[in-house]
């Protein structure tokens, strides 16, 4: 069954945007898309094929382009050949789900970074936000969501999904790079939440269809 209907196989970015080495980002991340995966297997839908975008190994230098991105229309537009394969690999995909933590209040430098490298390729496109840490990560949530909706025109799902770690012992297993326990099946952390990130992905592929 294809999406609302539809008979399009639509490319969906899971973007991991940490970076810092030890971290829970993959983890995460994986999370995330466990859970949009077992929706859409519960649902019998298969026309979404994912690009899983991690940052950390990116390894993209501070933005390095003597042009401006909303004058680039191709990746061929680019001087920098790092630019041009990013540019080719944001441009193939239809949807963009960003997972991300929160650091100091702010959207982590290495995420930014990625982000402005490019316009025209993210211009127009359905994305969804989902931010964790102490407390949730609202804040990266909504500087996200302001630059993604309003810097380059994205059209992002009105509701954030904030992740916040349930208590010290968490955070500090979260913070070292350990196990969280997030794929076991017995999972009790964020199992609430999985209702709220199935939803805002169906409000996501309806942006998506709709284009």
């Amino acid at each position: 069954m294809a999406a609302n209907g539809t008979s399009k196989a639509f490319k969906v970015g899971i973007i991991s945007g940490s970076q810092r080495k030890p971290r829970a980002g993959p983890q995460i991340t994986d999370f995330v898309f466990q859970t949009i995966s077992s929706h859409l297997a519960a649902s019998k839908t298969t026309s979404f094929t994912f690009d899983h975008i991690d940052v950390g190994d990116l390894d993209l230098p501070l933005f390095d382009e003597p042009i401006v991105p909303s004058r680039v229309f191709s990746a061929d537009g680019y001087t920098k050949e790092h630019s041009r394969a990013w540019s080719r690999r944001i441009a193939a995909l239809d949807a963009f789900v960003f997972v991300t933590p929160q650091y100091n209040w702010g959207i982590p430098a290495g995420l930014k970074n990625a982000i402005d490298y490019l316009f025209n390729e993210w211009k127009g496109k359905p994305a969804m936000i989902v931010s964790y840490g102490g407390h949730g990560g609202d804040k990266c949530a909504a500087a996200l969501k302001l630059v993604l909706g309003g810097g380059i025109d994205m059209r992002v799902v009105d509701k954030l999904v904030t992740l916040q770690f349930p208590d010290r012992s968490f955070l500090i297993s979260a913070a070292t790079g350990k196990d969280l326990g997030l794929s076991a099946e017995d999972n009790a952390v964020w199992v609430e939440k999985k209702a709220d990130l199935t939803a805002v992905w169906e409000e996501m592929v309806a942006l998506l269809v709709t284009a």
